[in-house]
């Protein structure tokens, strides 16, 4: 290698870059280096959410503590491999998409955070349907934009509405008013345009709740000079416009030629697929991610190891592994859902969950799940043909469910096509490749 290259190269190196990842049930910080090596992680479990009128809600202060612990714990953790905190040049927050509040000028939340999975925001949805195009993912009783009509109603002196991410981007700038085109997809942002639509507000949307939007990995601003004390960060930390949960998922797993996906298999399942053109269809749930060049269409399902855990506790699956098998399929139809509603494969929000008839022994009941999940991501990767995308070349897998293996044979059957497990199955080493510039 030569000199120069070298020394950019040992440069590039010296700065540590972070990356925070809101999940479901937890939080995850990973550390990488200027090539993208994951040095030190952490992480801090988050208790389940409550439900307000059968919605699934979180209080926002929750995760906020979560990341505050995580952060003290992180720096433990870069300490045990003889780097420091303040080494890290920039960070960015990941959060699970379409997870929305309200806050006053001062970032307090006036609502709670009202979960990716709660719908049923019919009244909303009629009044969007009347103004919002056939084409936008703004559309529906489960999406965002519905989320935001109704939560106004429930604080009328709110100053910012903001996403999972948002939020946590602007408590460690203490500014909010920010988002990032992933982020906002769902609430009816025009990734196209990089706009928001001129219907928007005739539907019944605040404009001064609207946050200004930036591309992914773009400059939100710096930690807060209060912010930096506390946790041991030097006074110049960039904080970077990140992206959603399974969009950092993607980013982390190696994937990187047109017609490479990801799915991620965790409380929900999710897929994403590397694609050289945008594709949509909002009666399937399917939409197109943008992050810089580069078009992600895909979709969340409802169903996922949420629906497993209704019946199985992890060292339950765990036993059982061993004795599924892969290679006779059990005939079973399954849908499993923990509750009735689709997003995606289906846009059902009665869809019932498809479980019955139930077998005697468990180990059949687990593998037909299994196969019923299978199906669901088969499904979905299809539609994405169907509309135009790339054909599938091969899968990473991401999440908990990667680690089993019988689940990846009955995978790999389903989809005809390798499928791998994720270079990195951290969300949170992907959204630190952005605030590093790596992608």
């Amino acid at each position: 290698m030569p000199d120069k290259t070298l020394a950019k190269a040992e440069r590039l190196n010296m700065s540590l870059y972070l990356g925070i990842d809101i999940g479901t049930s937890g939080i995850r910080t990973s550390v990488i280096d200027g090539i993208g090596a994951e040095i030190a992680s952490a992480s801090v479990k988050m208790p389940a959410p409550i439900r307000i009128d059968d919605r699934p809600c979180q209080d926002a202060t929750i995760w906020w503590d979560a990341v505050s612990q995580c952060l003290q714990t992180q720096v433990t953790s870069l300490r045990e491999v003889g780097r420091q905190f303040d080494e890290i040049a920039a960070l960015a927050v990941d959060g699970t998409s379409g997870t929305l509040l309200l806050t006053d000028a001062d970032l307090n939340p006036l609502t709670p955070g009202y979960m990716y999975n709660s719908a049923n925001f019919t009244a909303e949805a009629d009044a969007i349907a009347v103004h919002a195009p056939e084409t936008s993912m703004a559309r529906g009783a489960g999406f965002t934009l519905a989320r935001l009509l109704f939560l106004q109603k429930q604080a009328g002196n709110a100053r910012h509405a903001l996403h999972q991410a948002d939020w946590i981007a602007a408590k460690l700038m203490r500014c909010g008013g920010l988002s990032d085109e992933t982020n906002v997809l769902k609430m009816g942002f025009d990734v196209h345009q990089r706009t928001w639509p001129d219907w928007f507000s005739s539907c019944g949307a605040e404009p001064n709740l609207l946050p200004a939007v930036k591309p992914v990995g773009t400059t939100f601003g710096v930690v807060d000079e209060s912010v930096a004390k506390e946790f041991g960060l030097s006074s110049d930390v960039k904080v970077i416009a990140g992206t959603t949960d399974s969009n950092a998922a993607f980013l982390a797993s190696g994937a990187s030629k047109v017609g490479e996906g990801v799915t991620s298999l965790g409380t929900t399942l999710a897929i994403k697929l590397l694609s050289d053109i945008p594709v949509s269809d909002p009666s399937r749930g399917i939409y197109s991610h943008r992050i810089k060049d580069m078009w992600l269409p895909g979709g969340a399902s409802n169903s996922g190891g949420g629906v497993l855990l209704d019946h199985f506790t992890s060292e339950q699956m765990s036993q059982m592994e061993s004795e599924l098998k892969p290679e006779t399929p059990t005939g079973l139809d399954y849908y499993p859902l923990s509750r009735p509603g689709e997003r995606f494969p289906i846009n059902d929000p009665d869809l019932p969950p498809r479980l019955s008839p139930r077998p005697e022994n468990d180990v059949e009941f687990f593998q037909a799940m299994l196969e019923g999940l299978s199906e669901i991501e088969r499904i979905g990767y299809t539609a994405l043909q169907q509309l135009g995308a790339p054909t599938l070349r091969r899968v990473f897998t991401a999440g908990g469910g990667a680690q089993n293996q019988a689940w990846t044979k009955i995978r790999t059957a389903k989809l005809g096509v390798p499928v791998d497990n994720a270079q990195s199955s951290n969300a949170s080493a992907g959204v630190a490749r952005i605030a590093a510039g790596l992608i």
